[in-house]
């Protein structure tokens, strides 16, 4: 394996962490708020804490989506979020060992996950979530290509 290759890996490997580190926090978050009975004032401590503005666009947004949001919906997020930074850490975690069975785990679980990332894209789209999609595109991309040259005699 090429110094190159195992670089690519673990930029993909660091990819999926960061995103399995980022729903563990929403994770913690939403049950955090279904815990809370002023979901409001919570979200605006957190910005503060951040460093958002409390009074800014964001916030606004994101607190005009939370109130009016049943609290069985904060735990369904939640357990949402934690199923699927299991997923995330197993692949990073596999891939930061290089660990072949995590090439194709990797691969099914992102190639899975694309058409409802395109949906998503379809009802709200944003440059991230763009971003993301093509990110998600080309790690499929690349760990196939990769997959299929290990193989080769």
């Amino acid at each position: 394996m090429t110094q190159k290759n195992s670089g690519l890996l673990r930029l993909i490997a660091i990819f999926k962490l960061v995103k399995a580190i980022t729903l563990v926090a929403v994770g913690i978050g939403a049950l955090h708020l279904l815990h809370n009975n002023d979901a409001t004032e919570a979200v605006n401590r957190l910005a503060a804490t951040i460093g958002f503005n409390p009074g800014g666009r964001y916030v606004d947004g994101a607190l005009a989506r939370i109130v009016n949001l049943p609290s069985k919906d904060f735990k369904e997020v939640g357990i949402g979020s934690f199923i699927y930074a299991a997923l995330f850490l197993t692949e990073g975690i596999g891939l930061w060992l290089m660990k072949p069975w995590a090439e194709w785990f990797t691969a099914i679980i992102t190639a899975s996950l694309i058409p409802l990332e395109i949906f998503e894209i379809h009802l709200h789209p944003t440059a991230v979530k763009v971003v993301v999609l093509a990110l998600n595109v080309a790690i499929v991309l690349y760990l196939i290509l990769r997959i299929r040259n290990q193989k080769k005699p």
